[in-house]
């Protein structure tokens, strides 16, 4: 699977970043190993996103490493070539991506945001992704799943003509917001100028004290920007792995045919 050739994709290759934000202590795991290095299928979960982001933009991918940054960086660098960002307090999402900006090349005009910890993505849902992104000249966009059991997940808030109007975090949901079962993927594709702009205007007065790329949506509205929302039927590839017992899962069901949470 990792040897696998690149697919040129022309012009997508030109001008798509990938930041992968994989700083993260992951305590739920309850090991002593950052949590993007557990394995799934005997790989590295970030390999296994670095794998998928590969036909997005060989050149311009940037890891965002924090907690045992030196260990991700050694276990990326056997297989990759790769930029790295260093997140020196984990302060949330943002912030992570924050950091990564300064690395990215000028002609980058699109930025694809991927955790780190979702190791069943792949790489033609995010070639789709960039591409709807692009073909609507959207500022966001972002990847979405409709599930049975929402439990964890952020929600998708739309208004009644299902125009994207925030990312709810569980923690910060209303009961009512928390019956959406509309999810956010945590991957997102932003047009480089809005999220340069954007990202200094994210504030972190929330249950977590952190700074959420979610809250970029908001920003969005304000601004009144064009956002879209890419909902696939796969929901699997959107599992984020937070505890042994969702890895425990994901690696009994990688090589089974996809099917819907529940």
């Amino acid at each position: 699977m990792f040897s696998s050739p690149i697919k040129k994709q022309g012009e997508v290759m030109n001008n798509i970043a990938v930041i992968i934000l994989a700083a993260g202590k992951g305590s739920r795991m309850k090991s002593d190993l950052a949590k993007v290095l557990h394995k799934v299928a005997g790989e590295s979960m970030v390999n296994h996103v670095i794998e998928a982001a590969l036909d997005v933009s060989s050149g311009h991918i940037h890891v965002v490493v924090g907690h045992q940054a030196e260990k991700v960086q050694k276990e990326v660098q056997n297989k990759y070539n790769v930029q790295f960002a260093f997140q020196k307090a984990l302060m949330g999402t943002g912030d992570a991506v924050k950091v990564a900006l300064p690395g990215i090349d000028p002609c980058i005009q699109h930025i694809l945001v991927l955790c780190g910890d979702v190791p069943l993505i792949k790489s033609q849902t995010l070639l789709d992704l960039v591409s709807a992104h692009r073909n609507l000249m959207a500022d966001l966009t972002v990847l979405a799943a409709k599930i049975k059991n929402p439990t964890g997940y952020g929600r998708i808030i739309q208004d009644d003509d299902g125009q994207l109007l925030a990312i709810r975090e569980e923690a910060d949901a209303t009961d009512l917001e928390k019956q959406i079962n509309i999810i956010n993927s945590g991957i997102f594709c932003f047009e480089k100028r809005f999220l340069e702009s954007a990202i200094r205007r994210i504030k972190n007065n929330n249950s977590q004290g952190e700074y959420y790329l979610t809250d970029l949506v908001e920003v969005a509205v304000q601004d009144r920007v064009r956002t879209f929302v890419r909902i696939i039927d796969d929901s699997e590839q959107v599992i984020g792995v937070n505890t042994i017992e969702q890895l425990n899962r994901i690696n009994k069901s990688f090589h089974k045919s996809p099917k819907e949470l529940s």
